[in-house]
């Protein structure tokens, strides 16, 4: 009977480890799951994102605008004048033909030919109309090219501003849920040592109501518990400021609940921080390149400022006095059009000196920039590393410190130990487990801030 009653208990326990195991695991994968899902609706409603959201639809529609130049353009004109009085030409017909016209009639002695008289021709048209419409095609034009490639690398230019903005949010979220976590911690902490300080109070006002107690451990018991309360509240301070600056982030409304979850060490933890970081990932960088690509376009647009630039055009139209419409009106007009510069004051000279200088001073910055991300890159890894060493020794403390109050505790109760001992092991203990919390959470701060700055975010 003992040996099944043994072999029942055994199975619990088997059970009951599996089911706490289990639960552990499902609270961390929902963790992750939840913070990633904060995430995702931080980078879909922040504001500055949509604002830069925006930026890139302008850059692709600035690049449709640079297509469109490749295509043949057609316009649409039309003019109709109406003019009265003005500049007149005079033409003397009739001076002309009269004598001849005379001669004639006197040759066929008849009046068959009528006398003339003199015209006089306005050179304002009236009742004239001109319609047409002409189809133009740039045959060579280097701008053209150009243009189009500095739209395409403006595109990378939005989509990297984008992804640094991104990245930084990420890291925001991450750490403002971090902090919110450590707040709820601490409160939980807090609650419990007040907990146990009332019921430390209660056992010495009991102890003074049947003689056997000294007031003054009553009256430190209350001082112990007020201190508690204090801390209490600054805690749930802390807490409330938190949640509204998380909130914040994610463009909700301040007070909206956010759900605690317990968050793991990740499992690459030791591997990256045993790894030389690279900032070369890192979108400002990618976003320098991309800008002296755009300046070296310009370099060379520049420096084919002596290619002729081609036009072509056709016009199909018409265009006669008052509304006629016939093949005479009808026309056709095609030409080319080509345009070499000369001289222009040596501006396009200036122009290609000050690319190669706007060259050089990106180039110089792309390399500062490079090397201050490779400092912060290295600081942000040995925060990383002094954080995990500061945990594992808050780890030991914590474990000592509830070891030394379990023995003050025992002690007390047994008249071994005084209250002074006891709450001293107390305050020991709720500091040191206060200090595992927050050290834990500085692990993933600092885990957070190398993956901004080494670019390595999983959630990009």
């Amino acid at each position: 009977m003992m040996k099944n009653m043994g072999i029942h208990k055994s199975n619990t326990f088997k059970v009951c480890l599996l089911i706490g195991l289990t639960l552990s695991f499902c609270s961390s994968l929902y963790s992750q799951t939840y913070l990633q899902k904060y995430i995702g609706e931080g980078l879909e409603n922040n504001i500055v994102m949509r604002q830069k959201s925006i930026g890139l639809e302008k850059s692709l529609l600035a690049l449709k605008e640079a297509r469109g130049w490749f295509y043949p353009s057609a316009v649409l004109t039309g003019d109709y004048i109406w003019a009265e009085g003005g500049r007149t030409i005079p033409f003397p017909v009739g001076d002309l033909l009269n004598p001849i016209y005379s001669t004639l009639n006197q040759l066929t002695n008849s009046q068959s030919f009528p006398q003339v008289e003199n015209m006089e021709i306005q050179l304002m048209p009236k009742n004239f109309y001109d319609a047409r419409i002409r189809v133009a095609y740039p045959v060579l034009s280097p701008e053209r090219h150009y243009n189009y490639m500095i739209k395409k690398d403006e595109i990378k230019m939005a989509e990297y501003e984008i992804d640094t903005y991104k990245q930084e949010l990420i890291r925001d979220i991450e750490t403002a849920y971090y902090n919110y976590c450590l707040a709820v911690d601490a409160k939980k902490i807090f609650e419990s040592a007040l907990g146990l300080v009332n019921k430390n109070l209660q056992v010495n006002e009991s102890l003074v109501r049947n003689g056997k107690g000294l007031h003054a451990n009553v009256l430190r018991a209350e001082s112990e518990a007020e201190l508690i309360k204090s801390r209490l509240r600054e805690a749930e301070n802390l807490r409330l400021n938190a949640k509204s600056w998380f909130n914040f982030l994610l463009n909700k409304p301040l007070s909206d609940t956010v759900i605690y979850e317990f968050i793991d060490l990740p499992e690459d933890l030791y591997r990256v921080v045993t790894t030389e970081p690279v900032v070369y990932n890192r979108s400002e960088l990618k976003q320098l390149n991309t800008a002296l690509t755009i300046r070296q376009s310009v370099l060379d647009m520049n420096r084919r400022y002596a290619i002729p630039r081609v036009y072509t055009f056709v016009d199909l139209g018409s265009q006669a006095f008052n509304w006629d419409f016939s093949s005479k009106s009808r026309f056709l007009l095609a030409g080319v059009q080509v345009n070499v510069p000369v001289f222009s004051g040596l501006r396009n000279r200036v122009k290609i000196s000050t690319s190669k200088l706007e060259i050089s001073e990106l180039e110089l910055t792309r390399e500062n920039t490079s090397r201050q991300f490779s400092v912060a890159a290295g600081v942000s890894r040995n925060n990383l590393n002094t954080a995990m060493v500061n945990h594992t020794s808050s780890l030991k403390q914590y474990e000592s410190a509830r070891a030394y109050f379990r023995l003050i505790e025992t002690g007390y109760s047994e008249g071994v130990n005084s209250l002074i001992e006891f709450m001293d092991a107390r305050n020991q203990l709720t500091g040191s487990e206060i200090q595992v919390k927050l050290n834990w959470y500085k692990v993933l701060s600092a885990y957070s801030d190398l993956k901004r700055q080494t670019a390595n975010s999983s959630d990009q």
